[in-house]
């Protein structure tokens, strides 16, 4: 069973098995008058800020990320996402992604971002399964990363049904969805194309919304399955980063033999005069973030122009 490895199976951890904590110690940042320190030590790990006079120091509760990590703590009632992360490009801690602008003037903003409790149900919803429950959060029920039951509901029943011998037990199918109802269901945590439009957010930072970036491409159809989510993504195995694995998945549209007189005009493509290979290198290209901490790839499908302004 793969699913369990890939990062969105991975996607929140407990410092008692967290791989990045377990390989990095300690880890130290220093910025704006304060200093971040991360040990960690017998499975538990810490988390401290200290503007040279006064220090906070709390234990990491959980950490979202399978590689970039962010960390949730708690002081009394009320949780906080650690206003620095560890970024893997750098091996090291930096601001954690969005709050690049934020001058904390207090230790205590200069700690983490209080979570409200929308911002806690979305997080741990995205990040774990059966967080949520009765639309409150629910670390009893909660098991750590995207498991079957996330996206299937009925996968819990499936698997007893098997462990019982029934094996002719159906799981929940998300493969009859259309490519528009796939980029929907997944934009619930990847965010859909009208969440970001409403929300009016713009510029590079939305190349973090794969859903909405491939729903702004040209050639996009939300009743052509071969353009969907899972066209060419298995979330049941890792994010394939190999250029080439890709290129059968654009030639299923774009390839000289969909222009056939027998293949019907609404199937039919364009076919690239330039290349044939590795068309994701040039039509979905890299956009780096955070001084090139974190690296995404644009899934606004097009021909890229040279010097051409970052299109919403």
């Amino acid at each position: 069973m793969t699913q369990p490895l890939t990062e969105m199976g991975r996607a929140l951890s407990l410092p008692g098995s967290n791989p990045v904590l377990q390989a990095h110690p300690k880890l130290t940042f220093a910025k704006g008058g304060y200093t971040y320190t991360i040990e960690t030590n017998a499975g538990h790990s810490t988390y401290t800020v200290s503007d040279g006079t006064r220090t906070i120091s709390l234990p990491i509760l959980w950490s979202f990320g399978a590689g970039a990590q962010t960390w949730v703590l708690q002081r009394g009632d009320q949780l906080y996402e650690s206003l620095v992360s560890y970024y893997p490009a750098i091996h090291g801690l930096d601001i954690t992604t969005g709050d690049e602008r934020m001058t904390p003037n207090t230790l205590d903003a200069a700690m983490g971002r209080p979570m409200t409790q929308q911002n806690a149900k979305a997080c741990f919803g995205c990040h774990t399964t059966g967080a949520i429950s009765q639309d409150k959060l629910d670390f009893q029920s909660m098991k750590p990363g995207v498991g079957c039951e996330h996206c299937h509901l009925g996968a819990n029943q499936h698997m007893a049904d098997i462990f019982e011998g029934q094996e002719d037990s159906i799981p929940p199918d998300l493969s009859k969805l259309t490519s528009g109802h796939i980029s929907d269901f997944c934009g619930q945590c990847h965010r859909t194309w009208e969440l970001v439009v409403r929300s009016r957010w713009q510029g590079e930072a939305t190349v973090r919304f794969q859903p909405y970036r491939l729903e702004n491409s040209k050639c996009f159809n939300a009743t052509d399955s071969r353009i969907g989510c899972i066209a060419c993504h298995n979330p049941h195995q890792q994010v394939v980063r190999k250029a080439s694995f890709y290129d059968a998945k654009c030639l299923a549209c774009h390839s000289p033999s969909m222009h056939r007189a027998s293949v019907p005009s609404a199937n039919r493509s364009k076919s690239c005069p330039v290349a044939k290979s590795n068309c994701v290198s040039c039509h979905m290209p890299k956009v780096n973030m955070l001084g090139g901490h974190l690296t995404f790839t644009d899934h606004d499908i097009r021909i890229v122009k040279p010097g051409e302004p970052y299109p919403n």
